[in-house]
């Protein structure tokens, strides 16, 4: 198993994204590590994790009019949805669709870390930079 590692090549120069987006991946790493006793703990914290990170970024999108917030948020809600299920799988032993699950996260977040969040760290690089505009952080 290909366990997810923060590189530079997730790094997108939008600091307070950044730092959430390592602590993501150091936490889907202990899940994707974790133990069958420990698999559900661990799933739990990546959802709490996930769920506290989207919100932020809604809210960075929807206070900055974000032109790509519609299909951003979307997908937040729907990959999202999953990892719940998944600790509802946890939940009831089945463990083997959740560390799949795991490994098909760690590939989704590269991809979409490198499209839709990379065009909102640009985005918001921009917002920052505005002597007219304060940021939401």
């Amino acid at each position: 198993m290909n366990t997810l590692e923060w590189s530079d090549a997730l790094v997108l120069g939008f600091e307070p994204m950044d730092l959430v987006h390592r602590e993501f991946v150091a936490l889907l790493g202990q899940a994707q590590r974790a133990t069958d006793a420990q698999l559900p703990s661990a799933w739990s914290e990546v959802i709490d994790h996930t769920a506290q990170r989207f919100e932020r970024e809604n809210q960075w999108m929807r206070k900055t009019h974000f032109t790509g917030a519609t299909d951003h948020m979307l997908q937040h809600r729907v990959v999202l949805n999953l990892l719940r299920d998944g600790l509802a799988m946890t939940r009831r032993g089945e463990l083997s669709p959740v560390r799949e699950m795991a490994q098909e996260l760690a590939t989704w977040f590269v991809k979409h870390n490198q499209s839709l969040d990379a065009a909102l760290a640009m985005h918001l690089r921009g917002q920052a930079d505005s002597p007219h505009r304060r940021l939401p952080v």
